[in-house]
């Protein structure tokens, strides 16, 4: 039977499919298409009606379908070191035109399949077929896929119309993520981490298009000083002033009314739905939400976006009284995930919480992407609060207030290759979570995007010592 979606996860998934295709149909027709870090300010983009696309999300998605490691060597091999961001490098390559495509027969023009993938074959029975030659079972021929190879649009379009041509464009992933325009401009703000402006400066220096930059230093302190607000401000101001240049439009005060408005509705319904985690058990998994986080940066300002939260939120709500969860097992222990998940390990990850009975209860990374605001004083300081842009103490206090909130039993760190002024403060944060909340913690290595960063074996250790410092905290206080 087919797993069963919630109304609320459909018409996200609407919202963000139609944001790309608007995108792609944008570009055919000769209009602005560009590309944006995940916490510039959206609103204004969407004040003046442009077609935005985010590459954090792209690399995420591309990450999560397996092709992150083709194109961080890719990247590698254009010059970039493979101890950047795995997002930078998958973005930089694909920037330079460098596509993760099917494998073809040039003669025959049909994909060159790849043994190693595909289901086995069932009879009409359902029985799996055994291949007598090997003695292992047959794969089925429908599930199976190609090899992926790298290829390269800017040598595909300089191609002559032909068969050749056609080719080569079909074979390039279909996947949305592997389908974005290239972009017309590029929109940045370093409140992520710095590395968003060598990565942004070099996409604009590489299509030689206009960057519009907002700077957003580290706060050392828990409050944003009202001297940091005004020069926010003044950035906001020029960053208008660039997109009336670049469109050659007037800034509509109105528009750009609505568009804040419109993200703070989807921020609070945002903000609702990671409440529901709350509950015990849990009516889905810090993963869930993870899977939403695309949904709530590329459309947040836009009133679909807030509709469809709000009726996910609606479809929690009625989880919770009928007693249901997306989590695939019954709810043992509660845990906390700090970081970015790995998404090439996707299944890996999740592999032995199941077995162990653990839920992700508590996320942090979901949440910063609340922004609610009243007034332009409100919204610089409401990006400033992003996880590598304020003080640990501030880190310390958002992070043990969702533990508190959110029932967990233990902390489970990624230390992410690929995000350094994320993990380079963990091991302090795992000793106060210890000290301040009384629950264990383990670390594991990996990366958001790159999985040659990640180990299983290890990966599994950690939790399997994780469960039993839980259950022998948890047999502590019964006695």
């Amino acid at each position: 039977m087919a797993k069963q979606v919630s109304p609320g996860v459909l018409a996200l998934r609407k919202v963000v499919d139609d944001v790309y295709q608007e995108a792609r149909e944008a570009k055919a027709r000769g209009e602005l298409v560009g590309w944006s870090s995940s916490k510039f300010p959206c609103e204004f983009a969407e004040a003046f009606g442009l077609h935005v696309m985010y590459p954090e999300n792209q690399a995420a998605g591309i990450a999560a379908n397996r092709y992150g490691e083709i194109l961080c060597q890719a990247a590698e091999d254009l010059g970039y070191d493979n101890d950047i961001c795995g997002y930078a490098r998958i973005s930089l390559a694909y920037a330079a035109g460098k596509r993760a495509a099917r494998k073809f027969d040039p003669e025959t023009g049909e994909y060159i399949i790849d043994p190693s993938t595909g289901k086995p074959l069932k009879d009409a029975d359902g029985k799996v077929v055994i291949d007598e030659a090997t003695g292992k079972p047959k794969k089925d021929p429908k599930t199976q896929t190609p090899y992926m190879v790298l290829d390269d649009l800017n040598e595909i379009n300089a191609l002559p119309d032909g068969v050749e041509k056609e080719r080569r464009l079909a074979a390039i992933s279909q996947i949305k993520q592997m389908q974005i325009p290239q972009p017309d401009f590029v929109l940045c703000c370093n409140n992520i981490c710095n590395c968003m402006t060598k990565w942004y400066e070099n996409i604009a220096r590489m299509h030689n298009i206009p960057l519009i930059m907002i700077d957003i230093p580290y706060n050392n302190h828990v409050d944003v000083d009202d001297s940091n607000v005004k020069y926010v401000r003044a950035q906001f101001d020029k960053a208008i002033k660039q997109l009336e240049e670049l469109t050659g439009k007037k800034f509509d005060e109105k528009k750009f009314e609505q568009a804040c408005a419109n993200a703070n509705r989807t921020a609070k319904a945002w903000l609702k739905v990671c409440d529901y985690l709350q509950y015990k058990p849990a009516p889905y998994s810090g993963f869930d939400l993870f899977n939403h986080m695309a949904d709530v940066v590329t459309a947040r300002a836009k009133v679909e976006a807030a509709e469809a939260f709000e009726l996910l939120a609606e479809d929690l709500e009625k989880a919770i009284k009928e007693g249901t969860t997306t989590t695939p097992f019954p709810e043992k222990y509660r845990v906390m995930f700090e970081g970015i998940p790995c998404w090439p390990k996707l299944p890996a990850l999740f592999k032995p919480l199941k077995e162990h009975g653990v839920n992700v209860t508590a996320v942090v990374y979901a949440p910063a992407f609340g922004f609610v605001y009243n007034n332009l004083d409100e919204m610089a300081r409401a990006y400033y609060k992003a996880p590598n842009s304020v003080c640990i103490e501030q880190g310390v206090d958002w992070r043990e207030g969702i533990c508190r909130e959110n029932k967990v039993d233990g902390v489970l760190v990624h230390y992410n290759r690929s995000c350094k002024p994320w993990s380079g403060y963990m091991a302090e944060m795992q000793r106060r979570f210890t000290e301040d909340l009384g629950v264990p913690c383990a670390g594991f290595d990996g990366d958001q995007a790159d999985p040659r960063n990640f180990n299983a074996a290890q990966y599994e250790t950690r939790v399997q010592g994780l469960v039993e410092a839980m259950d022998a905290n948890k047999q502590a206080k019964e006695a």
